[in-house]
């Protein structure tokens, strides 16, 4: 296992839509650990593979004392809005209140290929969809609210 660099804004990597994890072997399971080991070592509650250079559907979250890892996830219910303040890995000291759902749910595979539905609202609702976005090259500060004046 290994702490794998976190790209940061303005690497093109961060922009580019993942593929679709299509082979479950001993090599993800190396990647998803050096994740989870990537994301402690930064403080981080989740972490996409394009954060770490790989571009393939693959998310790890540890959010309300909830491990999770998230192969191929794709939201397949959401409803109501919360707006909160998001940051991430990847954007330095970047701040900003941005609006998601307030609850979703998501059908994903875990490490093994496995399928599995999971529902989330308010903080773990925002999680999911903010890694989501990753895998699809969005950034939160894409969707930030701007600050009227």
């Amino acid at each position: 296992m290994a702490v794998r660099e976190v790209l940061q804004v303005g690497d093109e990597l961060l922009r580019k839509k993942s593929k679709e994890v299509k082979i479950f072997d001993e090599r993800l399971e190396e990647i998803l650990d050096d994740m989870w080991d990537t994301m402690y070592a930064n403080n981080g509650m989740g972490l996409a593979g394009p954060q770490v250079g790989i571009l393939k559907r693959i998310v790890v979250m540890d959010v309300n004392n909830m491990r999770l890892e998230l192969i191929n996830p794709v939201i397949v219910e959401c409803h109501g809005k919360d707006v909160e303040q998001e940051g991430c890995l990847s954007c330095g000291k970047i701040k900003g209140n941005v609006e998601r759902p307030m609850y979703v749910t998501i059908k994903a595979q875990d490490r093994y290929g496995y399928s599995f539905t999971i529902s989330g609202e308010k903080y773990l609702a925002r999680c999911f969809c903010h890694e989501i976005d990753h895998l699809d090259g969005i950034l939160f500060i894409d969707k930030m609210i701007k600050n009227k004046e």
